[in-house]
């Protein structure tokens, strides 16, 4: 897509075919807000409250920062080579898995994040129900429109509607936590808590990291529009690393404070119905619509047709399938969240240590139908996760990594053009 052209200039694209060129690209604020938009995730506060239960809190802090450093790493090398190109995830996987090999990450990553979108949509209308009494299906087809609706409009409207969310929900998030330590006796309460069941260190780790792994994979979709490297890998680092940290801390405090999990189940017992309401909202406003946005970007890959097109069709799909989504899918969603590690693990080796940190422009670059290597090195990574012992997402970063050095050296590559 070349977008509209006016007095020539680029005003209308969402670059879902080609490089997002340098005179739209947007600077740290613009950024900074998009990205921990993107990262203030309700699933975060879930997982948070998880771990808050099953860790004393000191080991909650170590372990929450420990994974989410692994995450900055992770989404903040993606950053880097997605402002350096001006790719999207879909398009930066053709070099590594050929043209139509990328059809197949494209497909895992838009199925998982229609789910997700699905998902979150639930997550947001049954609490409102609860509160308000309205249908459930009402709920339902008024927030799928309205997220819809601004996923259409592009990262434009996803970085205003950020611009909203995110001091809002650090706010609300701020007050239900010092509510919750409050009604617990203090800091020191907090710290002296001990959980019944506790959580073994790797499989705490495991949820932290693979909280968003699978969003953190499509960092380039967002990335791409940092105006230079350092925005955009600052800004993405800052997002997964404190903003994810943040999401982390509200869920781990109410639940050891009130006993849920469920961020909306702990603003509801401390009586902050309709804060709690506007809180969620926000929340999985901002992340269903990047979800949308990307899936969009990954089916525009495969089918050709336009990103807004397809955000129309994703944003429908997830709405009418959100019931069965959240109670058939969740497990579902989480083996998907394995298969993704893989795609971001192999990217990343092959433009760092494969091809020496240069890629041909996206214009000029010719590729292969497919590229074996790549499959098969997917193919061991969700292994590694899935059968060796340890965390699994990083599991599948390691094996998927190692396994693509190892066999782009066995075929000897090295004549290979893009």
């Amino acid at each position: 897509m070349e977008g509209k052209y006016v007095a020539g200039k680029i005003v209308e694209s969402d670059f879902e075919w080609q490089a997002v060129p340098q005179e739209r690209r947007r600077g740290f604020w613009q950024m900074f807000v998009l990205m921990v938009g993107f990262t203030f995730f309700s699933a975060s506060m879930l997982a948070g409250g998880t771990l808050g239960q099953g860790l004393s809190f000191s080991r909650f802090i170590i372990t929450v920062l420990v994974g989410n450093f692994i995450l900055g790493v992770y989404t903040g090398a993606l950053a880097y080579i997605a402002a350096k190109t001006g790719l999207s995830t879909h398009l930066l996987t053709r070099f590594a898995f050929g043209e139509k090999g990328s059809y197949l990450p494209s497909l895992l990553l838009s199925v998982t994040q229609i789910g997700w979108f699905g998902v979150g949509l639930m997550m947001l209308a049954v609490p409102v129900q609860k509160v308000t009494g309205v249908d459930l299906w009402l709920l339902l087809l008024l927030g799928g429109v309205l997220m819809t609706a601004t996923a259409y409009l592009g990262v434009k409207a996803l970085t205003m509607l950020s611009f909203i969310a995110v001091p809002a929900i650090a706010v609300l998030g701020t007050i239900s936590s010092s509510i919750a330590v409050n009604d617990m006796g203090g800091p020191a309460q907090l710290f002296a808590y001990q959980p019944t069941e506790g959580i073994g260190i790797a499989a705490a780790l495991s949820v932290c990291i693979g909280s968003f792994i699978s969003g953190g994979t499509l960092t380039p979709d967002f990335a791409r529009y940092g105006s230079s490297k350092k925005v955009a890998v600052s800004t993405t680092v800052i997002a997964f690393f404190l903003g994810n940290s943040l999401m982390f801390l509200f869920g781990a405090v109410g639940a050891i404070s009130t006993g849920f999990a469920e961020i909306s189940e702990v603003m509801f017992t401390q009586g902050l119905i309709w804060p709690a309401i506007f809180a969620l909202g926000l929340n999985i406003w901002t992340t269903n619509d990047s979800a949308l946005y990307a899936s969009g970007l990954g089916l525009s890959n495969v089918t050709k047709f336009s990103k807004k097109k397809l955000v129309l069709v994703n944003g429908l799909v997830g709405t009418l399938l959100a019931y069965w989504l959240y109670t058939n899918f969740v497990s579902w969603l989480d083996f998907l969240n394995l298969t993704l590690p893989p795609i971001g693990a192999i990217v990343l080796v092959d433009y760092f240590i494969i091809k020496k940190g240069t890629y041909a422009p996206f214009k000029q670059a010719s590729f292969k139908a497919v590229r074996a290597n790549a499959l098969m090195a997917w193919l061991i990574g969700l292994a590694g996760a899935l059968f060796v012992p340890g965390i699994q997402p990083l599991n599948a970063l390691i094996f998927a990594a190692l396994s693509y050095i190892c066999l782009e050296k066995i075929v000897n590559r090295k004549g290979e053009q893009f």
